[in-house]
């Protein structure tokens, strides 16, 4: 399950004469159906040098990098649930900047996809810090921190979720327990969405990295996990969907309250990337 979030570039409709900006495109890219085992899902993102490799994403996964959007925020047709893996190779003095970019050139050519935006009321938790203070251990800078290879990963089944950000930032939910290391509160906030029914919105204001865990009751952990999988796509058979029905995170709420941390339920404007046309089978490579 895979989790892991560009600006959307806008090709400008002119006259009929008038000469758009060139797109950026991958030198070459292969994409080929992922084969990924049914009982767990593992993804990922790997840019060394010129190479890329992403593993086992959805279409919607693909989409939301392309477009820098979180994923409630892509809706469109069923065939966004199927799973890809992408091969390429930036052009000459490209960076890995322009991967989603490049990513959108890729979409839009091998399926022919369309997209527009939009912007619609969500249901939404705000996360939010406790008037009285939070008690989050700030995480110690890495002296030795530098750029390198980018690695962003993550893994899932029914013995819990772990994500990789890279350059030292992680979560995991496995266990009855919850931990991230080296995380900003918006990518909290955002990974959070994904065991809850609805999206999380950071409005703590803080902006630091934090290392923090807390643990929910066996029933909220199977609760959680259930939920990450239907946000990630996975078809699950129906007696699994009915636990979500009646389901409560209290244990989650108390464990974030202890942290100095709110989820409180309201409604937010989004913005909405929705595809209007994807190829279920990409053309050919």
């Amino acid at each position: 399950m895979r989790l892991t979030a560009i600006p959307l570039v806008f090709f400008l409709a002119a006259a009929a004469q008038a000469q758009s900006p060139a797109r950026l495109e991958f030198e070459v890219a292969s994409v080929k159906p992922s084969k990924g085992a049914v009982d767990q899902v593992t993804v990922g993102v790997h840019v060394d040098g010129a190479q890329v490799h992403i593993a086992d994403l959805s279409l919607r996964d693909y989409v939301r990098i392309a477009y820098r959007v979180k994923l409630y925020q892509v809706t469109g047709p069923d065939a966004l649930s199927g799973r890809f893996n992408i091969d390429a190779k930036l052009p000459e003095g490209a960076s890995r900047e322009q991967v989603p970019a490049m990513l959108q050139s890729l979409l839009a050519s091998r399926f022919e996809m369309k997209v527009h935006r939009e912007t619609k009321d969500f249901p939404v938790y705000a996360l939010t810090a406790s008037p009285s203070g939070v008690n989050l251990k700030e995480s110690a800078p890495d002296p030795d921190a530098a750029p390198g290879a980018t690695n962003v990963s993550a893994a899932g089944s029914s013995g819990g979720v772990s994500l990789n950000f890279g350059h030292g930032s992680t979560f995991s939910f496995a266990a009855g327990k919850l931990t991230a290391t080296k995380v900003t509160m918006a990518n909290f906030a955002d990974t959070l969405s994904r065991f809850v029914d609805r999206p999380v919105v950071d409005r703590t204001s803080l902006t630091g990295s934090y290392d923090l865990s807390l643990e929910v009751t066996p029933e909220d952990y199977r609760t959680m996990l259930i939920q990450s999988a239907v946000s990630a796509g996975v078809q699950l058979p129906p007696p699994a969907l009915r636990l979500l029905d009646g389901a409560s995170d209290d244990s989650l709420y108390g464990g974030l309250r202890k942290l100095g941390l709110l989820l409180s339920p309201g409604k937010a404007p989004l913005e909405v990337l929705v595809v209007d046309h994807i190829l279920k089978s990409p053309v050919e490579n």
